[in-house]
């Protein structure tokens, strides 16, 4: 089967349009948001890539900025479509995160990758998603890179929920029973990594990074409470979420990071 024929026929299924919805998935998209509109300014252009049904293209053009989207679930594309109001200056088209060459040459003040490298399994094929995403950016402006992290998902969907066999994926190899990293191939969907496993990967490419971001934090780890917080305490725990988000001590709790680098 194609690596990509893997991810078609998962979203396909997956109701991706709600994943950011409930409150403790709200968390991700939250925080993503405020580091966007730290840096972006009116007349900005924006280029998402691999931007699934739309909830961070919809939600920037609703504000005004002109936004291009790529994604390659066809699934996705038409959702995305549906969710498209009248007059949104918004585009879709399909395309890989690997080649943009519809795409020119410092075109773009910010570039949101924060899907692809969920689902590209070799340093080869990310640095060549990072490398794109890179070379469409303007001199001077921004790259958002998203992850899937490792000891976040084990911790939540392992130990905490049993959602996976943490003993099974030891015995399978996808869990080294030493160091507990994870290896992950095109049919296990996504690409598990640690903070160490993107400073490698970034260590190749002429930019700054400015923030890198626990972007869900613990809230996946504490779902049932977050989700059952009232709107007061809900509001006190982004606060604390977000005063601790960059901490070091925390970046390894979360199921979900965001790298954000200058060009």
């Amino acid at each position: 089967m194609k690596t990509d024929q893997y991810l078609i026929d998962f979203y396909n299924q997956y109701d991706e349009d709600s994943r950011l919805a409930p409150r403790h998935g709200s968390v991700e998209f939250l925080t993503t948001m405020r580091y966007i509109e730290k840096y972006i300014r009116p007349g900005h252009r924006v280029l998402e890539v691999g931007a699934g049904t739309g909830r961070y293209s919809h939600a920037l053009a609703g504000r005004g900025y002109a936004v291009d989207a790529v994604e390659l679930v066809e699934h996705n594309i038409e959702i995305f479509r549906q969710n498209t109001r009248p007059g949104e200056p918004v585009t879709i088209t399909q395309g890989n995160a690997m080649d943009l060459s519809a795409f020119p040459d410092d075109a773009y003040d910010i570039v949101l990758l924060l899907g692809p490298l969920y689902h590209l399994y070799n340093a080869e094929d990310k640095r060549r998603a990072l490398g794109e995403a890179i070379r469409v950016t303007k001199p001077g402006g921004l790259v958002f890179a998203a992850y899937v992290i490792s000891d976040g998902c084990l911790l939540d969907e392992g130990f905490r929920r049993g959602n996976i066999s943490v003993a099974g994926y030891i015995e399978t190899g996808l869990i080294d029973p030493v160091t507990f990293a994870a290896r992950s191939q095109p049919k296990d969907l996504f690409e598990l990594v640690r903070k160490e496993d993107v400073d490698e990967l970034m260590s190749v490419f002429p930019v700054t990074r400015l923030h890198y971001v626990a972007s869900d934090g613990c809230a996946l780890l504490l779902r049932e409470a977050v989700d059952g917080m009232d709107g007061e305490t809900f509001e006190l725990f982004m606060n604390y979420h977000f005063a601790t988000c960059e901490r070091a001590d925390m970046l390894g709790i979360t199921s979900h990071a965001v790298d954000i680098f200058r060009k």
